[in-house]
């Protein structure tokens, strides 16, 4: 049996965006937080591939998580363009105000259900888990049996625990996936006596806060 273990972490909290909705623009994040890095660093493995995603924040944290390791060498980053956040399209710079003048009544449907609606020019919480699970299934085969630290966004994350679970999409939208928290995910493959492939998904912890386990110096099993 060949496992392949994933360390999905959520980006530090976004600094430039006013209370908008930001969606996946372009923003700094804020990586002033050191002990909630340290107590990452302290549980994630040295010998891993690092994933992001091609929007900075995320960059920002993994940067900032390898600073925190003892390990002065890395490999490069690997920059997911299927792995970044839902597009909120013509909501992004909105605030919730402006938002629910719109939607009216329908205004809190969107954040809660229906997962198959997409913005005026934005895309679908599905389409997010359809794009998210292809680039999942693909680092799976090319990085077979290793650690993968993936830093990517809470709706990333959201549709990778429902790809794991077979979760509905309306019911992954009720995940909550804090800033810098850890979900591990290990997938399982092997082979019969028939030779015929089996794969299967584990789930080690879901939205774990850093400094839960900053004195075990071990993440949640």
């Amino acid at each position: 049996m060949t496992q392949t273990r994933w360390w999905w972490i959520r980006h530090a909290p976004v600094t430039e965006n006013n209370g908008t909705i930001y969606g996946n623009q372009d923003l700094n994040c804020d990586c002033s937080n050191l002990p909630a890095f340290k107590a990452l660093a302290d549980v994630l493995p040295e010998d891993c591939i690092w994933v992001t995603t091609p929007l900075k924040r995320t960059r920002q944290t993994a940067t900032t998580i390898r600073q925190q390791m003892s390990s002065t060498t890395f490999p490069a980053f690997i920059e997911r363009e299927d792995l970044q956040e839902q597009s909120f399209g013509d909501w992004q710079g909105m605030t919730h105000d402006e938002l629910g003048k719109i939607r009216g009544d329908a205004w809190h449907r969107f954040w809660h259900a229906p997962a198959a609606e997409a913005p005026p020019g934005g895309e679908s919480f599905e389409t997010l888990i359809s794009r998210a699970s292809r680039s999942i299934e693909k680092i799976n085969q090319e990085y077979s049996g290793r650690d993968i630290i993936a830093v990517t966004h809470g709706g990333t994350i959201r549709a990778a625990v429902a790809m794991a679970l077979g979760l509905s999409s309306e019911k992954a939208l009720g995940l909550n996936i804090a800033n810098l928290s850890l979900t591990k995910l290990d997938y399982y493959t092997s082979r019969d006596e028939e030779e015929m492939p089996h794969s299967s998904w584990g789930v080690g912890c879901i939205n774990a806060e850093p400094l839960a386990f900053h004195n075990t110096k071990k993440a949640p099993e």
